[in-house]
């Protein structure tokens, strides 16, 4: 028999790679990439932020979003019988509805960031969803689990721990950045956390993991697993755009910078023209029907990050951006899901 990588035990779950595929929108990873991921015995996550359609006044965004999210839990799962995820960030405003719509869909994980989800186990309450905390922090930790069990007398199935490496919106200040926390630490501090609560939590690293050989150092360290978003950009099943892919293909290290969000959080991209025009404090117009997060400040930002989003998605990088990892630049080619499961898998393998 061939020796395996240890599994990755969420509650009834068992995944095996332990990698989970991190949620990335807006619409990066919907059901073909979620789905793909999954039935290679991996975690696939759908990202269910800006799923709705381009909207305008007349338009219910919070319903376009509830069905267009059922729409891509039902793609995924006749695509796949293994488990499937959906990421939802804590800032949205439309955060329980969506929630609602995994649970009336039997959705198996609900991976929650962008802030603290307090009332997940209230708004989960009575189905089998696991739920798993993103934090970035010790702290944050111990705030979720000492809320939840004396809350709702249950803790969080796994929690994944975000380091300053990582894609899209960061949980560190700009001074975190810059001082180069270690995920190491971090992912020590948390599981530390999880002992404490007296309950074998899986504690799960992202944020920069590139290779089977962060894979191992990961497992080796004492993590359950590892969230890896980045690597799977650049995979014929990705929901994105080529042109979207190809961006990341043309990074230089250079490239990946930090900006300053209009949701109030520091992300990180690949710079164009478009991300030039937004630092130079251009006023790009746009309306806003969405009303998506609570902390964008729509009175004061010089663009909708939702319609740069929606539009790098679609292909049209003139008028948006795409959100990475640290170590985006380092991708070369476009591969199947199953080729970068095989080759992580098997780098991890040789260093264990």
């Amino acid at each position: 028999m061939k020796k395996k990588l240890p599994d990755l035990i969420i509650g009834d779950l068992k995944i095996n790679p332990p990698i989970i595929q991190g949620g990335m929108g807006v619409r990066v990873s919907k059901s073909s990439l979620a789905s793909a991921v999954s039935n290679t015995g991996a975690l696939g996550v759908i990202a269910s932020v800006g799923l709705g359609h381009e909207v305008d006044s007349e338009i219910d965004y919070e319903k376009s979003s509830a069905d267009a999210l059922k729409g891509e839990i039902l793609k995924a799962k006749a695509k796949t019988n293994n488990p499937i995820g959906v990421n939802i960030m804590v800032a949205l405003t439309n955060y329980d509805s969506l929630v609602r719509v995994c649970v009336e869909n039997n959705v198996d994980v609900i991976i929650s960031g962008a802030g603290l989800p307090l009332k997940l186990p209230q708004l989960t309450a009575g189905s089998k969803i696991k739920i798993v905390p993103i934090v970035s922090s010790g702290r944050a930790a111990n705030i979720i689990c000492t809320n939840w069990s004396r809350k709702y007398n249950r803790l969080p199935d796994a929690i994944v721990v975000e380091g300053p490496l990582a894609g899209g919106h960061l949980g560190f200040s700009r001074d975190e950045l810059v001082a180069n926390i270690s995920l190491e630490n971090i992912v020590i501090e948390v599981i530390d956390v999880a002992n404490n609560f007296g309950k074998n939590i899986p504690v799960i690293a992202a944020g920069g993991i590139f290779d089977g050989k962060d894979i191992a150092r990961f497992l080796k360290l004492g993590a359950s697993g590892v969230q890896m978003a980045t690597r799977f950009v650049c995979t014929y099943e990705c929901d994105a755009s080529m042109a979207f892919k190809e961006t990341y293909l043309k990074a230089k290290k250079e490239d990946v910078m930090i900006i300053d969000s209009p949701v109030g959080l520091p992300g990180r991209v690949i710079k164009n023209k478009f991300v030039k025009r937004i630092l130079s404090g251009e006023k790009i117009k746009f309306k806003c029907p969405y009303k998506c997060l609570r902390t964008c400040d729509v009175a004061n930002v010089n663009y909708c990050i939702a319609d740069a989003l929606v539009n790098s998605a679609k292909g049209d990088m003139e008028k948006g951006f795409a959100m990475c990892g640290q170590n985006a630049y380092r991708i070369d080619k476009v591969i199947s899901v199953k080729e970068l499961i095989d080759e992580l898998v098997s780098e991890a393998k040789k260093e264990i």
